[in-house]
């Protein structure tokens, strides 16, 4: 009962979330950015030229009006039209988040696969030299910018040493996908047999995968270490120590159990911030997923896009958060006293 309650009070919780979020992003946007009428009409339009472009967009009326009737579009499952595309917003963004997600899933891997035992071996050895240099590698995916961090690898892998492919998003140019099954490449290829095209698909994943990978894994690393130092100082490893437990069983078994929740609650953030798309990261790799999108309807100051965009970014976030709870729910029963 306790479970089911915590899903309906936070799936609840998504409604206001995604509401304030959209209606701070609505007005900010339409205060602050410039005039979308600039993708339709040339710069040297008069002004009546540009009245009649902003009355077809609808921005001719009061903006508590515009605001009125975005909801109202909301309520029957219309995110808007894209200035930009002409499409409509959810149409998009459906079409974007596969790519997205596929690099959002890898990085998110790398970072637990990587950031987890780095932080388990930093706790291990605190104070020594792996835990000096765990803490400053760790720092640095937390410090450095991710589009920085990007550019160079791509200087070295791409420019330098013409070992990868360089920013064409998801395929090398002129290559055709396979046929559109689930949207995620390296999927696709092996459904259709095309082996090369799988490698080729790879091989473009690897570069952004290890930006926003290395991103990932600073802040799971820390807090990783953080958490399993307070577990390794704890009585209960105390005592298994004494009892002449093996000390990976102590590590692994007793302790990093003991300090997977405040773990599941970073890579639950960091779950959202992939999967919402790393905006200059997708960027800087001719990425065309969602984040990629978001800054082009922001430098285009296209409205729809924008909102539509940060209403899944919102709901994702929440949703996230969700899974974290259940989770040190599932693994922690102190959370079930």
């Amino acid at each position: 009962m306790r479970t089911a309650r915590l899903v309906f009070t936070r799936l609840l919780w998504v409604i206001p979330v995604a509401v304030g979020v959209m209606t701070i992003t609505f007005f900010v946007g339409r205060v602050f950015s410039g005039d979308p009428t600039n993708l339709y009409a040339p710069p040297q339009a008069d002004a009546a030229l540009r009245a009649k472009v902003r009355a077809s967009l609808g921005l001719d009326k009061p903006l508590i009006n515009q605001y009125v009737t975005y909801l109202d579009d909301l309520l029957h499952g219309n995110l808007g039209t894209s200035f930009t595309t002409g499409r409509g917003v959810g149409s998009d963004l459906l079409e974007r988040m596969p790519a997205t997600l596929e690099l959002g899933l890898i990085a998110l891997t790398l970072g637990i696969l990587i950031g987890v035992p780095l932080g388990v071996l930093a706790a291990v050895k605190r104070d020594q030299w792996p835990d000096f240099l765990i803490r400053v590698f760790s720092l640095g995916g937390m410090a450095l910018p991710a589009f920085w961090v990007g550019l160079i690898l791509l200087w070295l892998f791409f420019v330098s040493w013409g070992f990868l492919p360089g920013p064409v998003g998801r395929l090398p140019v002129n290559v055709p996908g396979p046929p559109t099954v689930t949207g995620f490449l390296l999927i696709d290829t092996l459904l259709a047999g095309e082996f090369s095209l799988w490698w080729q698909a790879a091989r473009q994943l690897v570069l952004p995968a290890l930006t926003l990978g290395y991103g990932a894994l600073g802040p799971i690393a820390r807090v990783t270490r953080a958490s399993m130092v307070d577990a390794l100082e704890s009585e209960y490893v105390r005592t298994a120590v004494a009892m002449g437990h093996r000390r990976s069983t102590i590590w692994f078994q007793y302790a990093l159990r003991n300090a997977l929740p405040p773990v599941l609650t970073m890579i639950g953030t960091t779950v959202g911030y992939l999967f919402s798309g790393a905006v200059l990261v997708e960027a800087v790799f001719g990425w065309p997923g969602v984040g990629a999108y978001a800054l082009q309807a922001i430098q285009n100051s296209d409205f729809a896009a924008l909102q539509g965009f940060v209403i899944y970014a919102a709901v994702l976030f929440v949703l996230c958060y969700l899974i974290v709870d259940l989770l040190c729910l599932a693994i922690d029963p102190r959370t079930r006293a």
